[in-house]
């Protein structure tokens, strides 16, 4: 397998003046964190390839008339715990991603493999204490261990309902172990075979989330046939404007205050994809921050 591209590019390729830290109201967060993955490897290489096809993401967003990019996007260093002990690299992210939200940035992480989102969500729970998550995915994620680790990305819906209430929209994978749990957690799933029946579902789905969110999104939610890239495919997932409608009413009644994009597997010479998440980080900050969009930036 080869080795991601050392050194980090900066998100859209925008100028310093859109993309300096101070400045700027959200990061971005490149981290190549591979431990757990249990079919196919390659997550690591991930954000790399995001931010490579974000240079030719248009800034301007149609749907809601704006350049999302005027509040200020700075790209942050690579941090890759991989090579660490596994509660070292866990703690790592911790106490990076808690300085970053101390600095009141809008942190969207780039994966990885989604372990990565257990300590970044202990970290918005600090800072937010009526925190909720809302992950998109394919796998309920809710394992206690798996593999013999916590940590596995298997579990990491299980660490985050540990630490707050979470909504879990396009699941089609779960084990009879974890349908039995569900009971005890503080978590509400809509299964994809249920959504496709159901027209009112993302109104209920945006209601059961608490007024702060966190946004996880396991790539893998989306329908292999738009996203083939990553290592646990499951047919039967959201299509690309089914998940903008879902993003976009949460952003309407909710405070997004940061995101995860996770579990893309490049592809040499296959980009749709990569492009794909690229855009859909950029969507994200764009629908975190539409509220705001009138108010005076921090710049003047």
């Amino acid at each position: 397998m080869s080795e991601p591209p050392t050194g980090s590019s900066r998100f859209l390729d925008l100028p310093e003046s859109l993309a300096d830290y101070a400045q700027s109201k959200a990061v971005v967060w490149p981290v190549p964190y591979e431990r757990t993955t249990s079919w196919q490897r390659g997550t690591r290489r991930a954000p790399q390839a995001i931010l490579n096809a974000s240079a030719y993401v248009e800034l301007y967003d149609d749907e809601l008339d704006w350049e999302p990019s005027s509040i200020g996007i700075h790209t942050l260093e690579v941090t890759d715990p991989s090579l660490q002990d596994e509660t070292e690299g866990i703690n790592l992210l911790y106490e990076r991603a808690r300085q970053y939200m101390g600095d009141d940035k809008f942190v969207l992480t780039l994966g990885g493999e989604h372990t990565l989102s257990t300590p970044v969500v202990r970290a918005a729970r600090g800072k937010y204490p009526d925190l909720s998550v809302l992950q998109i995915d394919a796998h309920a994620d809710l394992r206690d261990t798996y593999d013999g680790t916590p940590y596995s990305h298997a579990c990491v819906m299980r660490r985050i309902v540990e630490v707050c209430p979470a909504v879990q929209v396009g699941i089609r994978s779960i084990s009879k172990e974890e349908i039995e749990e569900t009971r005890n957690l503080p978590t509400q799933i809509f299964f994809a075979r249920d959504i496709a029946k159901s027209p009112d579902w993302i109104d209920r789905a945006v209601d059961a989330l608490s007024d702060s969110v966190y946004i996880t999104i396991d790539v893998d939610g989306l329908d292999p046939s738009i996203v083939p890239s990553t290592g646990t495919p499951e047919p039967g997932g959201l299509d690309w404007q089914t998940l903008l409608d879902l993003l976009g009413a949460v952003g309407r009644s909710k405070k997004i205050v940061g995101a995860d994009i996770v579990e893309l597997l490049p592809r040499d010479g296959f980009h749709a994809a990569d492009f794909l998440c690229a855009k859909l980080a950029y969507k994200i900050i764009a629908y975190a921050f539409n509220s705001q969009r009138d108010r005076p930036s921090a710049r003047h």
